[in-house]
């Protein structure tokens, strides 16, 4: 290859840069990736910034260093105290590749444990049953890890620690990441119970890049319907009964007029919904949706079931208290938005709140009491492993096979 960055100097190395050299190839030694990966290790900064810095003195103009004599001088240079001696070789960069010979990336126990965590387990155990997996595979010598092998691996080591039904979690998910269907999940409930909050971490420990809100959808359309022609778009969920006429009384099975205005609104913004749903199955992109225009029964998700897998819950706050103070919190961290506005406004919201779990119990729709993020994370999470697993050819995976024989 041509190009003055990759040029090499008589002593073999790129211009005065030291090259670390195995049966993969050169690269260049950086400090900076040394330093995180002494640091991965449980190294301290100080301790790992020193290290690097005195590799780099030990290996200057030396051109070309194999990776092994790097491994062995960082060993002697840490002490017993701070690497320990049951610990495998240092991982440095490009140590371990993951992936088939067309094609490789670098193992990373981020990604693993960002996988794990579809299993419902806390993302601490996450971390440490990637780092037990990297261990097991650097004491072994390992530099290459085919994505079969490396998912099996991970299922053998959660069924070890937690169990069948963690890993059958584990195994269920994934085999749902590269799906002929996309998994559509959609968190529905009045304001303030902590759907967006739920549905963003949901998201994240699903490995799901795309999240919407309702609200965004009754945004955009605001922009294209004036006040006008459309009133009750235009105020909150628990205000929109102010602009219905009178004769809106009768919209919906239920008389209360706050309920009313809420599903007037719903049926607006569900046009939208629906037109979300549909780009997500077009572009065979998984998403989670939230909002409190997620009206149970509303919008006929049985049309979607050969297209996706929509998988539906009703996110709820059964202490009238913890909405106070939920929308308090709200207002300090939001402070355009008047949180007095939706205290005020508590007695209707809990109107819709009633509303929402009278149609929930009538559709048999899961609902979600959302006392802590975490613990609701983890409900939400094993509902949807739990709906794929019935949706597919998955059995009992997990649940009553033995640990000898993990599914391959």
């Amino acid at each position: 290859m041509s190009g003055s960055q990759d040029k090499e100097t008589p002593g073999g190395g790129h211009g005065d840069r030291t090259l670390v050299e195995d049966a993969s190839g050169r690269r260049p030694f950086m400090r900076g990736i040394m330093v995180h990966s002494l640091m991965a290790r449980g190294v301290g900064f100080d301790e790992a910034f020193r290290t690097a810095n005195l590799v780099r003195d030990r290996t200057r103009n030396r051109g070309v260093v194999p990776r092994a004599e790097l491994s062995k001088l960082i060993s002697e240079l840490l002490s017993e105290e701070v690497l320990g001696d049951h610990q495998p070789p240092i991982p440095l960069p490009g140590g371990i590749q993951v992936g088939d010979p067309e094609g490789t990336v670098p193992f990373s126990k981020g990604i693993l444990a960002q996988s794990l965590l579809a299993a419902s387990i806390d993302p601490s155990d996450a971390h440490d049953v990637a780092r037990e997996i990297e261990f097991g595979l650097l004491r072994q010598g390992r530099r290459h890890i085919a994505c079969q092998e490396l998912r099996r691996l991970a299922y053998e080591t959660m069924l070890r620690r937690f169990g069948p039904r963690p890993a059958a979690r584990y195994m269920i998910w994934r085999e749902f990441q590269e799906p002929e269907k996309p998994v559509i999940i959609l968190l529905g409930g009045s304001s303030g119970v902590g759907k967006t909050s739920l549905a963003l971490e949901v998201a994240r420990r699903l490995g799901i890049s795309r999240v919407l809100s309702t609200d965004s959808i009754r945004q955009v359309m605001r922009l294209m319907l004036s006040k006008d022609l459309m009133p009750q778009i235009h105020a909150s969920s628990f205000d929109a009964h102010r602009d219905l006429p009178e004769a809106a009384d009768s919209i919906g099975e239920p008389e209360d007029r706050v309920v009313s205005g809420f599903i007037s609104q719903a049926q607006v913004v569900s046009v939208g919904v629906r037109g979300t749903i549909e780009r997500a199955i077009e572009e065979s992109t998984s998403l989670v949706l939230d909002g409190v225009s997620l009206v149970p029964g509303m919008i006929d998700l049985d049309a979607y079931k050969a297209q996706a897998h929509i998988i539906y819950l009703v996110v709820a706050r059964m202490d009238e208290d913890s909405f106070r103070s939920h929308f308090r919190a709200r207002g300090k961290r939001q402070r355009h938005r008047n949180a007095s506005r939706y205290v005020d406004n508590l007695e209707g919201i809990l109107k819709i709140q009633e509303h929402f779990l009278e149609l929930a119990d009538r559709y048999d729709i899961p609902i979600v009491d959302n006392v802590t993020i975490d613990g609701s994370v983890m409900l939400v999470i094993r509902h949807v492993v739990e709906t794929l697993r019935k949706s597919g050819n998955f059995g009992d995976l997990g649940l009553q096979q033995s640990e000898s024989t993990p599914p391959s």
